[in-house]
């Protein structure tokens, strides 16, 4: 009995750690949430459909820093770190210093709501309890981790720029492509799809407006910047539009959806 015992433990020990692995979805690089907190699983339904990348809109009452889209939906239990940090930590400690199982690294994009430099402020000292999962920024420098955190919405430039040591980049605008700014301090470049564009998914793309796309994200990939554009059109047409051209974030709210179309582009 015993000795049977011991072999079944051998076996979970050798095994295990593979089988897993196995069981998580394939990474998806290009795959964006957004607004994840809306679905019914906030986090863990990309995390199954193997997202990379979840955006997350904080505010800033007296009860901490909580998710939601507006002031309404505030519950005092859905805070940053329940609904996102923690439960990324738990996964990069299981997974050796990766969400996924040797996987790239991931995103958590916070679009603050309320007050830039008061929100950033109190942000700031919550991410430095995570910085054993976090991308950190010292002096310049960037030591990538498994998470990367990317702060939209209402963001104190000044005050992260400045920053010797600091747990959090920006999320640009196209004009931030005339700024010189390093790509430790704005990595990403993003922008309402309807700013800039016209088409709405139907038919051909017209041809200017390919070309708009194209020189885009060239320049910012000249300049190391990633790209992502919300509000693109849903559908097909559109995310083939957005690969073709580059783009590095196909931002949606129809993750399965999504999940389908680029598991059959690869």
């Amino acid at each position: 009995m015993l000795r049977s015992q011991l072999a079944v433990w051998l076996v979970l020990v050798v095994f295990l750690p593979a089988w897993v692995a196995a069981a998580e979805p394939q990474p998806l690089p290009r795959a964006h949430a957004h607004n994840d907190y809306e679905h019914p699983r906030p986090l863990h339904d990309a995390l199954v459909c193997g997202f990379c990348s979840v955006e997350a809109d904080i505010w800033r009452p007296k009860e901490g820093l909580l998710v939601a889209h507006m002031p309404r939906e505030l519950k005092p239990e859905r805070t940053l770190e329940k609904l996102y940090l923690e439960p990324l930590r738990q996964r990069a400690r299981a997974n050796g210093g990766t969400i996924y199982p040797n996987g790239p690294e991931f995103y958590l994009l916070i679009d603050i709501k309320s007050d830039a430099k008061e929100t950033y402020a109190a942000l700031a000292k919550v991410l430095e309890q995570y910085a054993d999962i976090l991308t950190v920024v010292c002096d310049g420098r960037t030591a990538t981790n498994a998470v990367t955190v990317i702060i939209s919405g209402n963001r104190d430039v000044a005050t992260i720029r400045q920053q010797a040591v600091r747990y959090a980049m920006i999320d640009g605008r196209p004009s931030d492509l005339d700024g010189g700014a390093p790509c430790h301090l704005i990595p990403w470049i993003s922008q309402s799809w309807r700013v800039l564009f016209q088409w709405d998914g139907t038919g051909e793309m017209p041809a200017h407006q390919r070309t708009k796309l194209r020189d885009l994200v060239a320049t910012a990939h000249q300049q190391g910047r990633k790209v992502r554009l919300w509000g693109t059109p849903e559908n097909e047409a559109a995310w083939k539009e957005l690969l073709a051209a580059g783009v590095d974030f196909l931002n949606t709210d129809r993750l399965a959806e999504l999940e389908k179309f680029l598991r059959s582009q690869r």
